[in-house]
């Protein structure tokens, strides 16, 4: 059975940081693409960073130079960090997993609130 799971949520003020967490089981991690979408009330869910078997990453214009992606294989854990953060970054944010054949993300977690308010 396929689990993610997110932790490290929650109120941060705005120039603030927080770092997600988000552990896999089930999946042979180290072969998968692991991704970090987000969704704020009433608007589309969005893509914020990626990063490959490879650690190759990928990010969202909006958060290039404030949100880093990590990976430890060894634990089956990524990461997001997040500095700087600013209001427009509230959403519920979510990892997910993409197997090495495939072209879309299979496996999701349950989501964690991150809230930048003053």
């Amino acid at each position: 059975q396929v689990q993610l799971v997110e932790s490290g949520g929650g109120l941060v003020q705005p120039g603030g940081s927080l770092s997600l967490s988000c552990a896999a089981s089930g999946i042979g991690f180290r072969f998968y693409t692991m991704g970090w979408y987000r969704q704020a009330p009433g608007k589309q869910r969005e893509l914020v960073a990626t990063i490959s078997s490879f650690r190759v990453t990928n990010y969202a214009d909006s958060v290039k130079g404030r949100f880093t992606v990590s990976r430890d294989n060894a634990k089956n854990t990524v990461s997001l960090q997040m500095n700087n953060l600013k209001p427009e970054d509230t959403a519920v944010y979510s990892c997910a997993a993409r197997g090495p054949s495939a072209t879309t993300f299979d496996y999701w977690g349950q989501g964690t609130q991150v809230t930048v308010s003053s």
